[in-house]
């Protein structure tokens, strides 16, 4: 899998997931276009360190609920690297609180972000992708928008909403070249869930069949495919990485 001229914009990038996504889509030989929210300090960091690793990058700041920074991210890809190939909808945010508790502000905002950002960017990003007849569209949902999760009713139904974005993205784009998936992380190695306490840690891994926590790499090495031309003929589909955990 090569991605040597291809142009990977790779939203909420600055840490985290999205940084091992960006990482992994350079080191294929992608030119990234990193992004995240212009009080990120974090996403200098990580360019500065792309940069030194010798890796071709710039940066965008802006939200992905703003149209106009979401087309300001797609025509700096464009303008820097003379095209948009492959376009990650990470950016997400979590407010947890049990349905009968939740703030309407609360559901607003994950909403938007987690679920109109992922249209925002898909809908300006596959304009640049048509031009070219090619383009790969990658959702980082979870498979809490396969099955829910107690007190994330928001986050489910974002991430279920963006299982739906897939299917219709892929549906529509297909006849221009675009092909659009998505990966469903299940329990993620983080510092959340480094800081869990040992019996709390025990719990979870006694419902994963593979006996460990995915990590972020295990997520970037499923999107590196899907962004890759080796997934050529895979559109629409929805790819759980979750060591087993809802099979």
């Amino acid at each position: 899998m090569q991605l040597k001229g291809k142009t990977a914009v790779i939203t909420g990038s600055a840490r985290g997931l999205g940084k091992s996504i960006a990482l992994k889509l350079a080191q294929m030989g992608a030119n990234i276009v990193l992004n995240d929210i212009p009080s990120s300090d974090a996403i200098d960091q990580t360019a500065e360190e792309f940069k030194a690793a010798g890796f071709p990058v710039t940066v965008t700041k802006g939200d992905v609920r703003n149209e106009e920074d979401v087309k300001l991210m797609v025509k700096t890809a464009v303008d820097t690297f003379g095209s948009l190939d492959i376009l990650v909808n990470n950016a997400g945010i979590t407010i947890d609180k049990p349905m009968l508790m939740m703030p309407i502000e609360d559901w607003d905002a994950v909403l938007d972000i987690n679920l109109k950002g992922a249209f925002l960017c898909t809908k300006i990003a596959a304009k640049a992708m048509i031009k070219k007849k090619s383009g790969k569209i990658v959702n980082i949902a979870s498979v809490a928008g396969r099955y829910g999760n107690a007190g994330q009713a928001n986050y489910s139904a974002s991430k279920a909403g963006l299982i739906g974005l897939t299917k219709t993205t892929a549906k529509e784009l297909a006849p221009r070249g675009i092909t659009c998936n998505a990966v469903t992380p299940g329990l993620i190695r983080s510092k959340m869930t480094d800081k869990l306490p040992d019996d709390v840690r025990d719990n979870y891994l006694k419902n994963i069949p593979l006996g460990r926590f995915g990590t972020p790499e295990d997520v970037a090495n499923v999107v590196a495919f899907l962004a890759s031309d080796d997934s050529n003929y895979v559109t629409g589909q929805v790819i759980d990485i979750d060591g087993g955990l809802v099979m």
